[in-house]
């Protein structure tokens, strides 16, 4: 007995195929979505893989079925590209938030003269009002701070000025500076006496 002839198919890009009894299977395959116009048929005797929509045998049944349907929606899909504009809006709008806090963070430093002069103070009529704060580095550079000639760390800074606002009484501080201190020392001092609700510092000359 003389076996039927067979038809062979695979998918696009695949080395081998599917044998199938005859080319109505191919069809059916078709229809129900087991193979795809463009893969590639092989039919009985032939040497070739040609695609489906392209072999002879097919074209009109391909050309009855028409194209694919569309795949469906996914509507369970977020869109994320709105999101991320949104949060590129929140970034820019916090940093420049923190960098305008920042800068109302500084304390407003008394005026220089504007004739020329420097003004005299005398030491009684303000040290009932007035402490003195010395800044400074030692020889390994570390920061050395002097309230009234008591010794403090930079790290309890904010605690000990309060403590002394509070015990003395006195809300104006006389500031000297070294000038190899840090700006960011200075800053840190600046604003532990704003959060100490000191009012006025007063500075050396030149510095």
């Amino acid at each position: 007995m003389t076996p039927s002839p067979s038809w062979q198919v695979r998918h696009l890009g695949m080395p081998e195929g599917e044998t199938l009894v005859n080319a109505e299977k191919v069809l059916e395959g078709l229809r129900d979505g087991d193979w795809e116009p463009s893969d590639d048929v092989r039919g009985p005797g032939e040497s070739e893989w040609i695609q489906i929509q392209d072999h002879p045998h097919f074209i009109d049944a391909v050309a009855e079925m028409g194209p694919p349907p569309p795949e469906p929606v996914d509507e369970s899909r977020l869109d994320m590209n709105p999101m991320i504009d949104v949060a590129l809006v929140l970034l820019i709008f916090f940093i420049l938030t923190a960098t305008y806090t920042s800068l109302r963070r500084s304390i407003s430093l008394p005026p220089a003269p504007t004739d020329g002069a420097t003004a005299s103070v005398n030491q009684k009529d303000i040290q009932d009002r007035v402490f003195r704060m010395k800044v400074s580095l030692d020889t390994n550079g570390t920061t050395v701070i002097k309230i009234d000639d008591r010794s403090v760390s930079l790290d309890s800074i904010d605690r000990e000025l309060k403590e002394h606002v509070r015990n003395s009484g006195r809300k104006e501080m006389h500031l000297t500076v070294a000038d190899d201190v840090p700006w960011g020392t200075e800053a840190k001092i600046y604003d532990a006496a704003r959060g100490a609700e000191i009012h006025q510092i007063y500075w050396p000359k030149g510095k």
